[in-house]
């Protein structure tokens, strides 16, 4: 799976991986037959003793009851199980590491079935011309090379593919502030608005804009993505993720309370959007203005 090499999964979130796997091993209990008690798939098994996907809380209880855990076991998976509840990937590394990182997102990516992307100060990733994504680029690394920023550019157009996908559904909610952010000449942000307006056209492709004039319903101080994820082999059933990215990091969050918390905001925010011909006319209106500031 794209990126799967580059993922590096917290130390909590590695060491409850080995502990469920250890206890399955000394239990003498199959991978198909533990998925089988618990619920999940083997496939799911497999990732989460590898420690790219971490299970629920109920699935570590369930986990611990299937290969009959201790007490003092039960409860030292569960304060693991808690502590990777909230992954941060740090933004210290450089430019030369970064489409590592999209990797990582990318293969998050891969596995959703639904892709919600909420931003207020910028134009979303998936979205961004490769102009725009190298100014964003520049913004994060100033210091780094024409080379290590055309590879992260690289990373991100290659992630850009997944819109093209019909079986998968995309859906963004911008602000008009982050429609306004300008990191270059008008004409550039002119091209982004039009690409933006191009690929709302596609089917499975949902753009809402919330446009200053709109009367707020709620506040999120901050960006976030919601993935739907499939499981591997039983397509009915899904889990979700949040991340959301900070100044100091990337933060992956896997508590089913906090990303219920995500989608209620996400529904609060979609009833304020404006969308097909509304949208199509603010970016319209956004791009006359562009048009008129280099006159």
């Amino acid at each position: 799976m794209a990126g799967s090499d580059h993922t590096e999964p917290s130390e909590s979130r590695l060491r409850l991986a080995v502990e469920l796997r250890r206890l399955r091993d000394l239990a003498g209990v199959s991978g198909r037959e533990l998925a089988r008690r618990v619920g999940i798939s083997q496939s799911k098994v497999s990732r989460i003793e590898s420690g790219r996907t971490l299970p629920t809380a109920p699935e570590v209880a369930a986990w611990s009851a299937a290969v009959d855990a201790s007490a003092d076991t039960v409860t030292m998976l569960k304060a693991l199980t808690e502590a990777a509840f909230t992954e941060v990937q740090r933004w210290s590394q450089t430019l030369r590491a970064r489409p590592h990182v999209q990797g990582d997102v990318q293969e998050v990516e891969a596995r959703s079935h639904r892709v919600m992307v909420f931003e207020n100060a910028i134009v979303p990733g998936l979205l961004q011309t490769a102009e725009y994504a190298r100014r964003v680029f520049a913004f994060f690394a100033p210091d780094e090379d024409d080379a290590d920023l055309s590879a992260a550019v690289a990373g991100r157009l290659d992630r850009q593919l997944a819109l093209f996908d019909r079986d998968r559904q995309f859906e963004f909610l911008i602000t008009e502030a982050a429609l306004r952010w300008r990191p270059g000449p008008p004409h550039l942000l002119q091209a982004q608005l039009d690409r933006i307006a191009s690929l709302a056209t596609l089917d499975n492709v949902l753009i809402g804009l919330l446009p200053h004039a709109a009367e707020a319903i709620t506040y999120v101080p901050h960006g976030f993505v919601l993935f739907d994820l499939h499981d591997d082999s039983r397509a009915s059933v899904s889990e979700t993720i949040a991340m959301v990215e900070t100044v100091h990091a990337n933060l992956t969050v896997n508590d089913p309370e906090s990303v219920a918390h995500y989608r209620r905001k996400w529904c609060l925010l979609s009833q304020a959007a404006q969308y097909g011909d509304d949208a199509r006319l603010l970016l319209n209106e956004l791009t006359v203005e562009m048009r008129a500031w280099e006159q």
